[in-house]
């Protein structure tokens, strides 16, 4: 009887969340051939003469492929807590990258050393998060003051990229375990205020990483925040999510005029 009552509970539990996160709408960007699917979370109790701010997502490699569902399992119900909605009331983007692509240039966690100026093409699901940011922003109901940006592990990697890629776009950047190219900092030390993640343990993607990057933004006149986690390994993202001040840190920041 008491197992009985346990898979009961485990059943609601699982469908509460299942229908919390349809919540996010389904959508699919398409530009020429290429398709990028997303999911996207509309600001509670939308009003179209109103502008909301905007916060992209970016998942880590473990939840890419087309299911249009897996972007979701990390962060996703951080947007959907009540008092966030109240708060923090804003348009949530979680595109999901292709099962054989990556959002950032970057192969692995650490940058080639014989890296040039010269900057690549981006993959293609981030082009196609770009394109989709791009139009998305267009829209009368974006606050374009207020565009944020978070990720994590790769999706780390892939905020970084976002930042250099468009530099005037966000104004405010989290990235989690991740990764860039130092040599680009100074494109956007000056213009996007980052609060950098991760666990002191990390022994997938190395803390000195972030290290590394938190100092190129101070030498290209940046000012980041930094919060290095004791005995923490890859899930950093988890204490990050659990920071108190985490979305009021985001939403307190905005593009200067």
């Amino acid at each position: 009887m008491k197992y009985c009552a346990l898979l009961i509970l485990f059943f609601i539990c699982n469908h509460v969340n299942a229908q919390d996160f349809n919540l996010y709408e389904k959508e699919t960007f398409v530009y020429e051939t290429d398709t990028l699917y997303y999911r996207i979370l509309k600001p509670a109790n939308f009003d179209p003469n109103k502008t909301y701010p905007v916060h992209l997502f970016l998942h880590g490699a473990g939840e890419r492929g087309k299911d249009n569902v897996s972007q979701l399992t990390h962060g996703g119900k951080l947007f959907l807590k009540k008092e966030n909605r109240e708060k923090y009331n804003s348009w949530v983007i979680f595109p999901q990258c292709s099962k054989n692509d990556r959002w950032p240039s970057l192969l692995a966690d650490q940058w080639n050393k014989t890296f040039s100026n010269e900057i690549k093409k981006p993959n293609k699901s981030l082009g196609l998060v770009i394109k989709l940011m791009d139009s998305f922003v267009k829209q009368s109901h974006v606050d374009k003051q207020k565009v944020y940006i978070s990720g994590l592990s790769m999706g780390g990697m892939g905020t970084y990229e976002m930042l250099y890629r468009r530099p005037n776009m966000f104004a405010a950047a989290t990235p989690i375990c991740g990764n860039g190219i130092t040599q680009l900092a100074n494109k956007f030390a000056q213009k996007t205020p980052v609060w950098i993640f991760h666990g002191s343990n990390d022994n997938v993607v190395s803390p000195k990483h972030s290290l590394n990057m938190a100092k190129a933004i101070i030498a290209s006149g940046g000012s980041p925040k930094m919060t290095l986690y004791e005995n923490v390994s890859h899930n950093s993202w988890d204490s990050a999510f659990d920071e108190e001040d985490f979305l009021e840190w985001i939403h307190s920041k905005a593009k200067k005029q």
